[in-house]
């Protein structure tokens, strides 16, 4: 991954990633990062670092592709991987984006966005049998309970 940033749109926040970050994506990306050290605040660090570098309309691919290559490296089962939640995360952290206003780098966005930093914050959008459930899984089920504000993952909804 490199350190350019796509371009913001007009009235988007500037997010950058910085070297580090960049970094932190090369080294979960070649393997390198043990399974254990990627907690929650490791996902929504990389989660930064893709919408940040290839915007919301390419992130969730690079994303679902780190992460399902993270599986495979460290032989994990292909089912682990969860379509809603990587989906339903990259929405979030796409909004928090917009609301943060210009960071310097993921620490900078993570400082500014602890709402996020409950892992526990899907919950207020999905029941955990919808959530959890296998077809969530599979594919993007949309929140039974409250809808996830909608600033992210297509062109239409960035610029709401």
């Amino acid at each position: 991954m490199s350190r350019h940033c796509r371009p913001a749109r007009r009235g988007e926040p500037v997010n950058l990633p910085s070297s580090d970050d960049v970094e932190f994506a090369r080294q979960f990306d070649a393997g390198q990062l043990p399974p254990g050290d990627f907690d929650h605040r490791a996902h929504l660090r990389l989660a930064y670092v893709h919408l940040a570098t290839h915007g919301p309309e390419r992130a969730l691919a690079t994303f679902r592709d780190s992460l399902q290559g993270f599986l495979r490296r460290n032989q994990v089962d292909p089912a682990k991987y969860h379509e809603t939640l990587t989906r339903a995360w990259l929405q979030a952290v796409w909004h928090f984006m917009q609301r943060a206003g210009d960071t310097q780098d993921g620490s900078d966005f993570l400082q500014r966005s602890e709402a996020l930093h409950d892992p526990r914050v899907m919950l207020t959008h999905y029941s955990r049998e919808a959530l959890f459930g296998d077809e969530a899984r599979k594919r993007f089920v949309e929140p039974d309970l409250e809808p996830i504000p909608q600033a992210a993952l297509s062109p239409d909804r960035a610029k709401q």
